[in-house]
This record gives structure tokens, sequence and C-alpha cells, in this order.
């Protein structure tokens, strides 16, 4: 095995969600790591997700996937607060009211209507966290303001992107082809983060197993 064959590290992206993996796997590519998903982690079940915040639920996720598996973890807590109903959906964004999000756009808008607040403003949180070495090593969030759109449009995202209109672009987050998508949304911003992490500590690793093998460097130091 070559020294970069021998250097890459695999990568747990603690999600099942296929638009999501589509979403990370663009933002860290080209990174000399190998990502799988849940997809490929036999008899792991779902941990319960109790946190009262995104960032508590994300560091849950990366602990107990990275406990379970031995593999450097990464999770993400997201989703969509809108002002107009203090902030629900919020941690709950994933399950509330289900999980069609037909069905959920409807109950927000007809909420929305009750209070008369249509283009109610709100954003899109994502917090991210990596763990590794038995604990939490690197934590990111990202956030994007807008407002909730007339009615749902796009369909090249997931979620509730459909509803959340980006004033920016004058566009829905469904709106947005990955690439630009990645440069503005909160997940991008998160991941964007996390990528600038990995690329420093990978560099880092190299420059310290190739002094290693120059003898330059004990082999007890990290």
């Amino acid at each position: 095995m070559n020294d970069a064959a021998a250097a890459r590290r695999r990568l747990l992206v603690a999600t099942t969600n296929a638009g999501k993996m589509r979403e990370i796997a663009g933002i860290l590519e080209g990174l000399p790591i190998d990502i799988v998903s849940l997809a490929d982690v036999a008899g792991v079940p779902e941990p319960e997700e109790t946190g009262a915040t995104f960032a508590e639920n994300a560091r849950l996720k990366a602990l107990y996937y990275h406990q379970a598996t031995g593999l450097p973890s990464v999770a993400d807590d997201s989703g969509l607060e809108i002002d107009a109903l203090d902030g629900v959906p919020g941690v709950h964004s994933a399950r509330w009211e289900g999980t069609d999000y037909a069905a959920k756009f409807r109950k927000i808008y007809q909420l929305l209507a009750e209070r008369s607040a249509q283009r109610s403003p709100a954003r899109f949180v994502c917090r991210v966290a990596l763990a590794d070495r038995g604990g939490i090593v690197f934590e990111a969030e990202g956030v994007i303001e807008g407002h909730i759109a007339d009615e749902p449009r796009g369909d090249l995202g997931f979620g509730y992107d459909p509803i959340f209109f980006y004033p920016p672009l004058g566009r829905t987050t469904a709106e947005l082809d990955r690439d630009l998508k990645a440069t503005v949304s909160h997940r991008g911003q998160a991941f964007e983060k996390l990528r600038t992490y990995l690329a420093s500590s990978l560099v880092s690793k190299a420059s310290v197993q190739a002094r290693r093998r120059d003898g330059t460097v004990p082999t007890g130091d990290v």
C-alpha cells in the first residue's frame, strides 16, 4: 500500500438522508478521506435525540456513532426556525407534524395565515460536531436568514427547502443547484468550516508521519 492510500481515513457521516449525504459529500470532495454513511454501518440503532438545542443533538449523535463504530464521526442537527411561530419547528424539524413534507408545508401555511404572518422571517440553522479519539474535537455552526415563500417552489433541494425564500438570490433554496446552495446554505457554511478543519488536521498528521519516517520525531509524539 502506498503512503497516500495508507494516510486515508474513513469518516462516518451520521445520516441516512440521501439528499443531505450528497450535499455533504460534495462539500468534502477532494479531501484524502473515504466518506461512509449510516447505510454502510450495519446493526447500529439510532440514538434518541434528547438535546434541547441543535448543538446538543449534534454532539450527542457524533459521540454515539463514534463510540458505536470506532470511526471518526460527524453529525449535524439542523432545522427551520420561523419567527412568527416562536421558532417552530426548530429542533423538532425532522419529525414535526410527521414525515410528509407536503403536509408539513400545509400546516405551516395554515398557522401563518392564522397569525396574518404569511412571509414571516425565518432561518435555517445547522450545528456540526465531529467526534474522534473519544470526544468532540470540532464544532461549527451555519445560519442562513430569509423568509417563508408565498408557496412551495423548486425541486432541487429537500426537506423545507421549497418554502424557504432567500432574498439575496430571489429564489427558494430548492431552486438552487448543489454548488450554489453549498456556498450560501446553513449546512454549506458549517461543513465548509469542517472541511477547513479536516484539511488542516490531515496536513498536520501527514507532516508528523513524514517526520517520523525520517526519524526526526519520536514515535510517542502526536
